[in-house]
């Protein structure tokens, strides 16, 4: 039938899409009952200058995507090369993911982890739901670059380094 897709094997398509490296990042917020809340997410873009946005992708089955909805604003944290311990402690489901994690507030409330590359502090601007994962937009209300140092990257199903030119 023309415009049907074929039937694609997960893990081949796994597999191809593994060979784009993606950035990553924690995803903060403070939660209706005032606890701090957070996930590592790998997909995270820009979307526009004027205004300005950016998206993450949350997989619909998340336990902690709830959590940071409800407040309606989240921090994204780049986290620098140094730091894959974070990420994955933040991907884990369940447990306290701050514990002995150093940070402050946002102007939103939402965590800025100590030492991550940079930070952006958002309002959801939308919610919609794409296959298996939410699109997450969030209008950008504060940001800054805290160190000069490389993020931390995720090709070919392992953490990467960038080199240094």
């Amino acid at each position: 039938m023309p415009g049907t897709a074929p039937e694609l094997d997960r893990g081949v398509f796994r597999h191809v899409l593994s060979h784009f490296p993606t950035g990553v990042v924690v995803v903060t917020a403070i939660d209706g009952t005032g606890d701090p809340a957070g996930m590592a997410v790998g997909s995270f873009t820009s979307v526009s200058l004027d205004p300005p946005l950016v998206a993450f992708l949350p997989a619909r089955t998340s336990t902690t995507f709830p959590r940071i909805r409800s407040s309606g604003s989240f921090c994204v944290n780049v986290l620098g090369s140094d730091q894959e311990d974070f990420s994955r402690a933040f991907s884990v489901s369940g447990g306290d993911k701050f514990d002995g994690v150093p940070w402050r507030p946002a102007g939103s409330g939402s965590p800025i982890i100590d030492g991550v590359v940079a930070w952006i502090d958002c309002e959801i601007e939308d919610v919609a739901e794409a296959g298996d994962h939410y699109v997450v937009l969030g209008r950008v209300q504060d940001l800054d670059v805290l160190s000069g140092r490389s993020p931390l990257v995720f090709f070919q199903s392992t953490y990467r380094r960038l080199s240094q030119p």
